[in-house]
């Protein structure tokens, strides 16, 4: 099982719009993803989920971490890296075994020019850490705002031959 994870907990983010598009480009592709935004991490995550405790809430996702074979992680810099709540995902589900062995791609995007290139290598730091495998093929879309169209699609070409390949990659990793 493939999970999509909009990295952000910003409602009505340019990630889950990419997040939204990968989405749909594997569905094409004939195959079958969840998406999870971390708008949707329980509120109170900080106090009910760290250090070995587990809320109901909580459970449910970690089912979800549990029952996925990859990972793709879309991440929008904030501050030159990856969002802190990102991390808290991570640091709150069960160690090892949420992501020990498991495959993971890594899309990283900014309202900037570099597209979270040191917030993706700060991430992929922490997978190598977890024993999450990272397909080598890392995305960086700068720009966002002028990625997107109106309607939240993505509309440069050569993003768009970048995703089908690393799309590809995936189904295939």
């Amino acid at each position: 099982m493939i999970t999509i994870i909009a990295a952000t907990n910003r409602s009505n983010s340019n990630t889950l719009k990419v997040a939204k598009y990968y989405q749909n480009q594997l569905k094409i592709k004939g195959v079958e993803a969840g998406l999870f935004s971390l708008e949707h991490l329980p509120a109170d995550v900080l106090n009910t989920d760290m250090y070995g405790k587990r809320s109901e809430a909580f459970q449910k996702i970690q089912d979800l971490i549990t029952a996925t074979d990859k990972f793709v992680f879309i991440m929008p810099e904030y501050n030159g890296s990856y969002p802190g709540v990102l991390k808290v995902l991570i640091d709150a589900s069960n160690f090892p075994d949420s992501f020990y062995d498991k495959k993971a791609a890594l899309v990283g995007l900014s309202s900037g020019k570099y597209g979270n290139i040191r917030g993706v290598d700060h991430f992929t730091g922490v997978c190598h850490y977890i024993h999450l495998n990272i397909l080598p093929l890392r995305l960086h879309i700068p720009n966002i705002k002028t990625e997107l169209d109106a309607e939240g699609n993505l509309i440069k070409e050569d993003t768009l031959k970048f995703i089908s390949e690393q799309v590809e990659k995936l189904i295939r990793f």
